[in-house]
């Protein structure tokens, strides 16, 4: 029998997926505490480990001696060490394509909101210190028809962002070395661009859809290469930008307005001063969370679970397929 840990709760079809495993054999353990450790003393049965935010640490697996697959909840694994799990010959698996649709509309609507100033334009409306009608003759609000974007990662997320911004009439180009560098650019609406420096220049709206790296890539540098009245969207990991150089940019003008769904740290901390300004559109890491998208995720990451056990996975939503066929 397999013993499956799912660790986080699901969605509600996901819960009834988990249900029918139950009638077919399968040893569900459902551990809905969202805690950092909550799932921690069941560890040591699981065969199979549904993680969704958690940490997952070499001192974690270690404690897990018929652990066979570990399957995230998505598509990032930045608190899973892979490394200790391809020590053991353990699997780490991802979802796939189910979420880019709704990351990419989530970055859609804070370029939009950005480009319409929508904080600023709600609170002169119904502010609390008054109404300040004559808000709408400052002219803050602008268009994104005609205007330049610049998308940073051209994978699932950065074409299907590419396809929406096409519908609104922007002139769109997108930066990924790693794609570049393969020499198979793919087919679509965004020009391939190599120099980021001369990008970020030209660029009227930037959105970031990389993995998290050591290291900002928009840094104070980077900042001093955007012309003045840029539009940021990160949607894709925190640190990726650097929010203090992004808070100075802000304040010198150089960036017109943000939208921010990921943080250096989450939760990030109620002091942080990208909060009181008006121009910056947040959300709490709800990107690839719409209610469909959850949907998808819960159905297919305790099917990836059972499916290598099984020996029936795609091998292209393995991580560390290449190590673990080796070990």
């Amino acid at each position: 029998m397999t013993r499956l840990l799912v660790a986080g709760a699901l969605h509600p079809t996901g819960e009834a997926l988990l249900e029918r495993l139950k009638t077919q054999g399968v040893d569900v353990i459902y551990v809905t505490d969202p805690a950092p450790t909550a799932y921690l003393p069941y560890l040591p049965q699981a065969d199979a480990l549904v993680l969704r935010t958690q940490p997952l640490t070499a001192e974690m697996i270690a404690t897990a001696p018929d652990l066979k697959i570990v399957s995230r909840h998505g598509v990032g694994y930045d608190a899973v060490d892979v490394n200790a799990l391809s020590a053991r010959g353990i699997g780490l698996a991802i979802v796939g394509d189910v979420n880019s649709i709704s990351v990419a509309e989530q970055a859609m609507m804070m370029m939009l909101a950005g480009a319409k100033q929508a904080l600023e334009a709600h609170f002169a409306t119904r502010g609390s210190e008054g109404f300040d009608w004559n808000w709408r003759n400052l002219l803050r609000a602008r268009e994104v028809y005609n205007k330049r974007l610049l998308i940073i990662g051209y994978g699932r997320i950065g074409r299907r962002l590419a396809k929406m911004a096409d519908g609104f009439g922007m002139h769109i180009s997108a930066y990924d070395p790693y794609l570049s560098q393969m020499g198979a650019w793919p087919e679509g609406t965004a020009q391939e661009v190599t120099d980021l420096s001369a990008a970020l220049a030209e660029a009227d709206f930037i959105s970031v859809h990389i993995p998290a790296a050591k290291g900002a890539l928009l840094d104070r540098a980077a900042f001093a290469q955007m012309k003045r009245g840029v539009v940021i969207c990160n949607t894709a990991r925190g640190g990726v930008v650097d929010e203090a150089a992004l808070l100075a940019a802000l304040k010198d003008g150089t960036v017109a307005a943000a939208g921010l769904d990921v943080f250096q740290s989450e939760p990030p901390a109620l002091d942080n001063p990208l909060f009181s300004n008006p121009r910056v559109i947040l959300s709490p890491h709800i990107g690839g969370l719409s209610n469909e998208a959850a949907e998808r995720m819960a159905c297919a990451c305790v099917e990836n679970a059972l499916n290598f056990i099984t020996g029936r996975i795609n091998p292209a939503l393995i991580v560390n397929h290449e190590a673990i066929n080796g070990s």
